[in-house]
């Protein structure tokens, strides 16, 4: 029977892949230190976890009406996004979907027809590539390796604009590379797109989890007239420990709000309402929690990349925000790969790193840059150690 080319297109998820695997050799009793995770391994906190109950207790077990989500919950992310990113919207600029990635996947839909073309920098986040294409539009990816500081420019963006394109995907913080943007360097780009008929999609999911001082900026508060062309995408996800819980958004005008509601309509209908009313004690209760996870965040990233900038033949550019290092580990390839290999390196390379040192990363080619893996120190200090020992012992060969 028919399988439809846009589904058979879709590469699987190089993230989840990895996490997959390291789940099922830790099964089969291996000892495996997973650096692939891309979440936090802290618990949801217990006034959001008691805020889920609450609501099964109190019988909000029904469909949500309307579907683009409860409207105390849509009321208080308007709020947050005016508390801590400067942008105004109303609670019918929003939608609450059923995780940030599906927030993505609905506006890809509702933006994009078929032979369009979106910019994405790479490195780019596993999912952005393959949501484009399922739309029937194009990514044009413009490359920012290491020695740029995983930063697109505005030459850059200039000359990847053409006609066809109407979207420009923007993510800072960044998955995979833990790099934020300035507010300046966010400005220029700006400048470059604004009053195109250019979409922007800035996903911020990860705005709050940043370090050494440093000050994210939301694209769609930058200039006047950028948030008529900006959709900003945010989630409970990482600022507050719920992934499984399943909640996102995205606000931006009404018009184009107005079809990813409808969109939502006829396919999933409302995020699950219990975890509707969890999410809304998130944003409007205490910050200590997520101030603590914040904190341990920030210790692990400073030893992971204490250690990493001390292995022989490693560069990394200093991660500021998000749970991620990206390191650049293609000076070891020939060493360890030996000749002959076929498709991407980082690819062979993780495995090896997975087989003999027993250490998860996920291969940098499945978020556009071959040269690198992603480690995530999502996890236990004391497996960071584990991991790092055991990947500089490799390393050393």
């Amino acid at each position: 029977m028919q399988i439809t080319r846009r589904v058979r297109n879709i590469e699987p998820s190089m993230t989840l892949a990895t996490s997959a695997k390291a789940k099922k050799m830790k099964a089969a009793g291996i000892d495996v230190v997973s650096f692939g995770a891309g979440e936090p391994d802290f618990r949801t906190p217990d006034h959001v976890c008691e805020a889920g109950i609450r609501a099964i207790r109190d019988g909000h077990h029904g469909y949500v009406v309307p579907a683009s989500g409860l409207p105390e919950l849509k009321a208080a992310v308007a709020d947050y996004l005016a508390r801590q990113c400067g942008l105004t919207y109303s609670p019918e600029q929003i939608v609450i979907t059923t995780g940030g990635k599906y927030a993505l996947f609905q506006a890809c839909l509702a933006a994009l027809e078929a032979g369009d073309e979106a910019i994405l920098p790479a490195p780019y986040w596993v999912s952005y590539p393959e949501q484009i294409r399922f739309a029937g539009a194009e990514p044009v990816v413009v490359h920012a390796g290491a020695e740029a500081g995983f930063k697109i420019t505005p030459d850059q963006l200039a000359d990847a604009l053409t006609e066809k394109t109407r979207v420009l995907v923007l993510n800072s913080p960044s998955n995979p590379t833990g790099v934020v943007y300035t507010r300046q360097e966010l400005a220029a780009l700006a400048e470059v797109v604004n009053g195109r008929n250019v979409w922007v999609f800035s996903d911020e999911i990860y705005n709050e989890l940043v370090y050494d001082g440093v000050e994210t900026a939301s694209f769609a508060a930058l200039a006047q007239g950028l948030a008529e062309q900006t959709l900003t995408f945010g989630g409970a996800s990482k600022t507050w420990a719920m992934t499984g819980w399943r909640i996102g958004w995205v606000a931006g005008p009404k018009d184009i709000i107005g079809a990813i509601g409808r969109l939502q309509d006829q396919s999933t209908s409302n995020p699950t309402s219990i975890s509707q009313y969890a999410a809304l004690a998130a944003l409007t209760g205490p910050e200590e929690p997520t101030r603590a996870m914040y904190d341990a965040f920030d210790t692990r990233r400073r030893y992971m990349i204490e250690r990493i900038e001390a292995m022989a033949g490693v560069r990394c550019v200093r991660p500021q925000g998000a749970f991620y290092a990206f390191p650049d580990f293609s000076a070891h390839y020939g060493r360890v790969l030996g000749e002959g290999v076929r498709g991407p390196k980082s690819v062979a390379f993780a495995e090896k790193i997975l087989e003999e040192a027993k250490v998860a990363v996920v291969p940098g080619a499945a978020f556009g840059d071959d040269a690198c893996a992603r480690l995530s120190f999502a996890t236990s200090l004391e497996q960071i150690e584990k991991g790092l020992d055991r990947l500089e012992a490799f390393l050393a060969g």
